[in-house]
């Protein structure tokens, strides 16, 4: 209703965000207003893996899947565009809940750094993203998860698997070539 009440023609977006959990027939009253006036839709896909969580993979498609699943069941997929992040987290360990701080780094940074500590770069099958663990010069041990073409040949499958609209990315500010690559070998760019 407050949609339609506006009257003006001045684009805008309705932000909700939510504390805690709504029962199924509140989440549906407050999604039905959006999808309705909505000609898209960006969902967030990603930060799984955050600043002050534990080690792991920042856009998990295990986790990604259960999103576009709701999302998909309550949203017209022609309408999605899927979040797909450009960055990772490098987390001192051990980790401890309430202390730990990862940074944020470019995933051309995470390679830049895995080679630089000799680390070898691991792929979770699971999670379908590259971690690696290293020692810094001052002996504390880090585990780092980024995205890589791997990773993201994962995540664009799911674009088309579910017939979305296509993506968007978070952070664009940070190099990812291999990203690019992989995007433009999967779908048409438009300009």
């Amino acid at each position: 209703d407050e949609l339609q009440q506006k009257g003006d023609k001045t684009p805008y977006a309705q932000i909700l965000a939510e504390t805690k959990q709504r029962d199924k027939q509140d989440s549906e009253r407050a999604i039905a207003p959006l999808k309705q006036a909505a000609d898209a839709v960006l969902l967030m896909t990603y930060e799984w893996g955050y600043t002050y969580g534990p080690p792991m993979a920042v856009a998990p498609v295990p986790s990604v899947r259960r999103v576009l699943d709701y999302a998909v069941g309550r949203i017209d997929p022609k309408k999605i565009f899927m979040g797909i992040p450009t960055y990772g987290y490098d987390w001192p360990l051990p980790y401890e809940r309430g202390a730990t701080r990862a940074t944020s780094l470019s995933n051309v940074q995470a390679v830049d750094l895995a080679r630089s500590a000799g680390a070898a770069i691991l792929y979770d099958e699971t999670a379908e993203a590259p971690y690696f663990f290293y020692t810094a010069p001052d002996g504390t041990a880090h585990e780092v998860w980024f995205e890589d073409a791997r990773s993201i040949a994962a995540k664009l499958a799911l674009v088309q698997e579910y017939g979305f609209r296509g993506v968007g990315y978070w952070n664009l500010d940070r190099p990812f070539p291999q990203n690019w690559t992989v995007l433009g070998g999967s779908f048409r760019i438009a300009y």
